[in-house]
């Protein structure tokens, strides 16, 4: 993915070395000007090594310098001019309800649009290949995360494939315990600091499943136990705002998820859809 090189710094801000801190808040204050450097201008500039920087562009999944500057360039090219519509908005108090469609409707569409440019497609390509081929998928979530895993779920039974979510430590422990080497493990959690996920994650790890995780973008206890890391992007100003945010973006890298594997067998999975339709359509009031 060629963009997002700044959201990334953003949202990878706190997990970086004090030097890498201090090289980063020089080129988010300095995006343009920094494009237009050699790393040895940079490095001068900002008060730090050459090493920082090229460390610091290896940190945010670039080959060197240049490919950070590159990625740089073309956010420039694709921001808005306008800050304020491209920034996260806050719910304020008393606010109109028409005020609450634009900011609400506006934070959900710039989440996607933010995850979009921290998304490795290669790890979905392997995250996808995987989960085609588990013989038993594993999904574990806790508080918000939960409704997450269940959407994924009820999507995986709709085309028949084996698969089982967990709510609580108890109940992913108990699922962690049965995988082995032929299953995937996916473990959702914004945060990536979920104790009960990361514990369960471990087991499954442990009996040779392989680990998918999805988070935020950065370094996590989550994604340090997964073979293939699926991020999202969500820089919100709140707590209030930012749990819905960050739903809409993991909702739709699940999508993604669920559309690749499907596709994989197309016709089958189509027919197994319809199957599942008519199953519940007697649920349905007819019209």
């Amino acid at each position: 993915m060629l963009k997002g090189a700044l959201i990334r710094m953003e949202e990878a801000f706190h997990m970086l070395t004090p030097m890498e801190k201090k090289t980063a808040e020089y080129i988010l204050k300095h995006p343009s000007e920094t494009v237009n450097m050699s790393v040895q201008k940079l490095a001068e500039l900002a008060e730090v090594s050459e090493a920082t920087i090229v460390r610091l562009s290896r940190t945010l999944n670039c080959k060197g310098f240049q490919d950070l500057k590159l990625k740089i360039a073309a956010d420039l090219s694709y921001s808005p001019s306008d800050s304020e519509t491209d920034s996260y908005q806050e719910i304020r108090s008393e606010a109109a309800v028409s005020d609450l469609v634009q900011s609400i409707s506006h934070n959900n569409i710039k989440s996607i649009q933010d995850t979009i440019l921290v998304l490795s497609v290669e790890a979905l390509e392997q995250a996808i290949h995987k989960l085609q081929r588990a013989r038993k998928i594993a999904i574990f979530g806790i508080g918000a995360s939960a409704i997450i895993a269940e959407d994924f779920q009820q999507k995986l039974m709709r085309i028949n494939r084996w698969c089982e979510s967990g709510y609580s430590f108890n109940a992913q422990a108990t699922i962690a315990a049965n995988l082995n080497e032929n299953d995937v493990a996916l473990g959702i959690s914004y945060s990536g600091q979920t104790k009960d996920t990361i514990r369960s994650l471990e087991i499954a790890k442990e009996n040779g499943a392989n680990v998918i995780s999805l988070t935020k973008f950065g370094s996590n206890p989550v994604a340090n136990l997964a073979d293939i890391c699926l991020h999202t992007s969500s820089l919100e100003k709140s707590i209030r705002t930012g749990a819905m945010a960050s739903r809409m973006a993991q909702l739709n890298i699940i999508d993604i998820l669920y559309v690749g594997i499907a596709s994989g067998n197309i016709e089958e999975n189509i027919q197994l859809l319809e199957r599942t339709r008519l199953a519940v359509s007697s649920s349905k009031q007819n019209k």
